[in-house]
């Protein structure tokens, strides 16, 4: 609070008044204009500091000689750190009071706040014990963007020495986020400082335009170890794939260990800030987290940072976003969106009231806060009527489908384990293929022939994922009761990934959670034309190996198939046309002989 003009009482004495008209106490009104720890401080000293605010520096020097000897007198005086904040016109901002060791800063606000701009202020304190700056101070002129920091060293006769100072880079090779220097004394700090603030201004804003006009997100990515480190890593390695696939340029994955989450930031707090000073280095936008954020470390890590946060159910749910091309997709990631994000909203002005009016609407009115949340819930209730006309409409075709008694494969398994690719080899299509996690979302069915004249109706469904996002799971759940229909399940996963048995077990942990257990499949080991040794293939009997690409394989998948739809399928019909062998090995040498007439 500022003082406002002295004026006279009625005993005749002139007393400070607030700049509401009300008395002030003289040591009161002094303390008003000071930060940090002032308890303890005699009258005289505190006349002293507060007279520091009317002298000025000058605008190429760090600080003046005078200046500088004012704070270390004091602060040996008060065995306390002192510090001021100089704008760039050389006026006294602020006086700051610390301890003997370190002093905090106060709000400075967002004036002049960006990535291409300094904060206009400088940090002149002194040090005690003689020390160097220290990683607090080179935090702080990271952090609140200083345009420079200085330290002055008070020695032992209470008269300034040594000074130490520090300003930031712009982005180099060498990944250096500030330049420290020393000088002899305080008598001579002229190092033209205009001049390099704003040499140091355009070359941000240089770079920042050229990492603007590519448009490509990057991010550091973060994850956490519990249990199992190596577990964490594999977790993030796949955090990188889902990161590529949304087109995000991954600039570096750290993992902490910790014993249990912090329920405020995730990550440490110390951790935090290390990622906010190395995101400045790299000049990264986003920072992304190998878990699902609870609304309230969502909140407290963006309040940290000026970063995009992000958590991993939202970059799925950006990926599913790209990729939704068919009406009923884009629906399905436009609920799970809402639904992730309806306990987010958070209001941040209360200014943002107004009224209602109306009946029921008299009085302080709806906060734009709960207009918005009742906005989002009557627009999830409109598309989850919506879906469910749809899930209807897609009822009635399956039941049309199912009176030409088609059987019907459906093809399941982790995203990007090949797929489409396998519908692509089976039935010539030329559905889209990428080397990408959900490259392809949107169902695709198509016709198969076996070798015997036989149809089938083959069907290529939406990629799992381990910790799949349930709000997605639930909106997606309309297109995964296709599989309800299905007579046989092929399995399909990636065997060259060394964590394909945990993606075995996350796809039949979703198999068991939509109750498709019961349905016959096959396990399909794609892509192990890749495989070094035969340990995956000897650790699930019945699988068997193919290469899509290759169509290595598909001989023997086909045969499979037959086999297990006519003998545990629900098919009520031979799929052979003609007289079948007596015995299942002539059924399948008969089969193999006219594989190659149809290979074509």
């Amino acid at each position: 609070m500022r003082l406002g003009p002295f004026l006279r009482d009625e005993s005749g004495a002139n007393r400070p008044y607030t700049a509401r008209g009300q008395p002030l106490d003289r040591r009161a009104a002094i303390q008003q204009d000071l930060f940090g720890n002032t308890l303890g401080l005699k009258p005289n000293q505190l006349q002293r500091l507060r007279h520091t605010l009317r002298r000025r520096v000058g605008q190429n020097e760090i600080v003046s000689a005078e200046l500088a000897r004012h704070l270390a007198e004091l602060s040996a005086e008060t065995n306390r750190q002192l510090g001021v904040l100089l704008d760039r016109k050389g006026s006294v901002e602020c006086v700051i009071v610390g301890d003997a060791s370190r002093m905090l800063l106060p709000d400075i606000g967002r004036a002049r706040a960006g990535q291409s701009r300094l904060r206009g202020l400088r940090l002149v304190h002194t040090h005690l014990k003689g020390e160097p700056l220290t990683r607090d101070d080179l935090t702080d002129l990271a952090l609140l963007r200083l345009d420079l920091i200085a330290a002055v060293c008070v020695n032992e006769d209470g008269l300034p020495g040594r000074m130490h100072y520090a300003h930031l880079l712009a982005p180099n090779p060498q990944g250096a986020l500030w330049n420290t220097e020393e000088l002899p004394g305080v008598h001579d700090t002229e190092i033209g400082l205009l001049k390099l603030l704003a040499d140091l201004e355009a070359e941000f804003a240089r770079t920042i335009s050229v990492r603007k006009t590519d448009g490509v997100e990057r991010a550091i990515l973060v994850g956490l170890s519990l249990t199992s480190r190596q577990r964490a890593l594999d977790s993030m390695n796949e955090l990188t794939e889902l990161a590529r696939s949304a087109g995000v340029e991954v600039l570096e994955a750290t993992v902490q260990t910790r014993r249990e989450y912090d329920p405020r930031y995730y990550i440490g707090k110390g951790k935090l800030q290390d990622l906010v000073l190395h995101s400045m280095q790299t000049m990264a936008t986003t920072i992304i987290f190998d878990s699902e954020l609870s609304p309230s470390q969502a909140r407290h890590i963006a309040e940290e940072t000026s970063l995009k946060i992000l958590d991993r159910t939202q970059l799925i749910l950006d990926i599913f976003a790209q990729r939704a091309q068919s009406a009923d997709g884009k629906l399905q990631v436009e609920l799970a969106q809402l639904q992730y994000m309806l306990p987010r909203l958070a209001g941040r002005d209360d200014s943002l009231s107004r009224l209602a009016g109306g009946l029921g609407g008299r009085g302080p009115g709806e906060t734009k806060l709960e207009i918005d949340r009742r906005r989002a819930r009557d627009r999830i209730r409109h598309l989850e009527n919506k879906l469910e006309r749809l899930a209807g409409e897609r009822a009635i075709r399956r039941r049309q489908r199912n009176r030409r008694e088609l059987p019907i494969i459906s093809i399941v398994g982790y995203t990007n384990a090949g797929k489409s690719t396998l519908l692509n080899a089976l039935t010539h299509s030329e559905v889209h293929v990428e080397n990408k996690l959900f490259a392809t979302l949107d169902p695709t069915s198509r016709r198969l022939r076996f070798p015997r004249d036989r149809e089938v109706l083959i069907t290529d469904t939406v990629g799992f994922i381990r910790d799949l996002p349930k709000d997605l799971k639930k909106a997606f759940r309309a297109t995964l009761e296709e599989l309800d229909d299905a007579d046989l399940l092929l399995h399909v996963v990636d065997a060259s990934d060394p964590r394909a048995d945990e993606q075995i077990a996350a796809v039949e942990a979703i198999l068991d959670e939509l109750g498709l257990m019961a349905v016959p499949r096959i396990l399909v080991l794609n892509k192990a034309d890749r495989l070094e040794g035969a340990n995956l293939p000897l650790s699930h009997p019945g699988a068997v190996p193919i290469s899509a690409l290759s169509r290595r394989g598909l001989d023997r998948l086909l045969i499979e198939a037959e086999r297990v739809l006519w003998a545990e399928g629900r098919s009520t019909q031979p799929l052979f046309e003609v007289a079948q062998p007596e015995t299942m090995e002539a059924q399948q040498a008969m089969a193999e002989e006219e594989l190659p007439a149809r290979a074509g």
